[in-house]
């Protein structure tokens, strides 16, 4: 009766081992998945990033072609933007403010 329940516990531990397998071989793949991913992803931010870069390059030449400071207009660009992100980083009172605000105007442009 010993070497029965012997072999059955070993079957069930080699069972467990090969369900172990199967799963640490599916994680592999979806590791080698992630990975390919990754870096088409990454091949795709790099050549997105050129392509900008080249836009920007060009933008600035127009708008120099017609009398405009491009660099001028960026830096208040990233000026209202990081005023922006400032507003949005701060207390809900202060962003409930500022979306009843807008409506108060608009309330009083439509009364005039």
């Amino acid at each position: 009766m010993g070497l029965g329940s012997t072999a059955k516990k070993i079957q069930t531990l080699s069972d467990r081992a090969e369900a172990m397998y199967k799963q640490v071989k599916k994680l592999q793949q979806r590791v080698t998945g992630l990975e390919e991913k990754a870096d088409e992803t990454h091949e795709t931010v790099t050549r997105l990033d050129h392509q900008l870069t080249e836009q920007r390059a060009l933008l600035l030449a127009i708008a120099d072609e017609q009398g405009i400071d491009g660099e001028e207009i960026l830096a208040e660009a990233a000026i209202d933007e990081a005023e922006l992100e400032d507003g949005a980083d701060g207390e809900d009172t202060d962003a409930t403010t500022a979306e009843s605000e807008p409506a108060t105007e608009a309330s009083e442009t439509t009364a005039e």
